[in-house]
């Protein structure tokens, strides 16, 4: 009797074995239907992994992210209700799928619930605070979304598109050094994509925003500055204005647009790094302030320039092209470090 029942346990585990291989080669073969746009193909595929186990996290999660794709959010939000009932493997999947739904079904109160109630039983994911953001930044409370935003950087500082979330509401509210420290570190981590343009738009407007030329006295440029409450700034929004200011100064005559941005980046991160006190805290002065004012006391900087404007700038996606020993001495100062 000991012995028919050992062989019925060896029977039960080869059982559960074979079940989740192919549960997992299920998923497997419905993956590049997703990847492909045919979440319908996907989706049945995915169901046959049900059919061997209807708890299946994984089977469940990729149902939930295939109907997500495909713009079903009721049942997106179904499927990744089953997964966050097990509590077990894909929660932060789910929960992601499942809040992002809810805000695209103009249920963003519900996600916002949903997120911070993710943020307690997980303790915590750049992902989940990100979204979190995105969500009051959405509904306007930019003072929560800051918030969010600055502990999903603290959390995962190579999550670029919190450094862009966090430039834009900066810039939303007006603070030209914020915006410009969070969008150059975007451009940074992301020169070249699709959404660069549109970050350097945000940098030459917050450069250059506060300065005008009068009409009528070629020669006087007017330069409107209000420091506003953010007094540990006001020294640097003035320096900015007065930096574009600048260009039309005798010693800057004849430089190019591209050599006065140089000279003008390095300007505004040495003056950052020199107002820097003991007392700052915080994402400003603790990550943005001490990356930038060292770049700006290395080698280095051209370079920098040259690769945070290839998106919108010929001369400099030819000076790339010209100079890959200089990247390649970037590349390794940035390792170093």
């Amino acid at each position: 009797m000991k012995q028919l029942t050992f062989i019925l346990m060896l029977l039960c585990a080869s059982t559960q074995i074979t079940a989740q291989s192919t549960i997992e080669d299920y998923v497997r073969e419905g993956i590049p239907y997703h990847d492909k746009g045919e979440y319908d193909k996907a989706i049945e595929i995915y169901k046959k992994a049900l059919a061997l186990d209807s708890k299946s996290t994984l089977a469940n999660y990729e149902i939930a992210l295939s109907y997500f794709s495909k713009g079903d959010y009721d049942l997106a939000i179904e499927y990744s209700d089953k997964v966050l009932k097990q509590k077990s493997d894909f929660m932060l999947e789910a929960y992601m799928t499942k809040g992002s739904s809810l805000d695209i079904l103009g249920k963003t109160k519900e996600s916002i619930k949903l997120f911070e109630k993710a943020i307690q039983q997980t303790g915590g994911h750049y992902l989940l605070y990100f979204n979190l953001g995105l969500n009051y930044y959405n509904t306007s409370d930019l003072e929560k979304a800051e918030a969010n935003a600055i502990k999903a950087i603290e959390l995962n500082p190579g999550h670029a598109t919190s450094h862009l979330m966090l430039a834009n509401i900066h810039n939303q509210k007006g603070n030209s050094v914020q915006t410009l420290l969070a969008v150059h570190y975007f451009l940074f981590m992301e020169p070249n994509s699709n959404r660069s343009p549109a970050a350097f738009q945000i940098l030459q407007n917050n450069f250059g925003g506060n300065v005008s030329k009068n009409e009528e006295k070629p020669n006087t440029i007017n330069i409107f500055f209000s420091p506003g409450e953010d007094s540990e700034f006001a020294p640097a929004e003035l320096m900015i204005s007065l930096l574009e200011a600048s260009k039309s100064l005798e010693e800057n005559e004849g430089k190019t647009e591209d050599e006065m941005f140089i000279k003008n980046t390095s300007s505004f991160f040495s003056i950052l790094g020199e107002l820097k006190k003991e007392e700052h805290k915080g994402v400003w002065w603790a990550f943005y302030v001490p990356f930038f004012y060292d770049l700006a006391k290395s080698e280095h900087l051209e370079t920098y320039c040259k690769y945070i404007t290839q998106s919108g700038n010929d001369n400099s996606q030819k000076w790339l092209a010209e100079h890959e020993t200089e990247l390649t001495n970037f590349d390794t100062w940035l390792k170093n470090r």
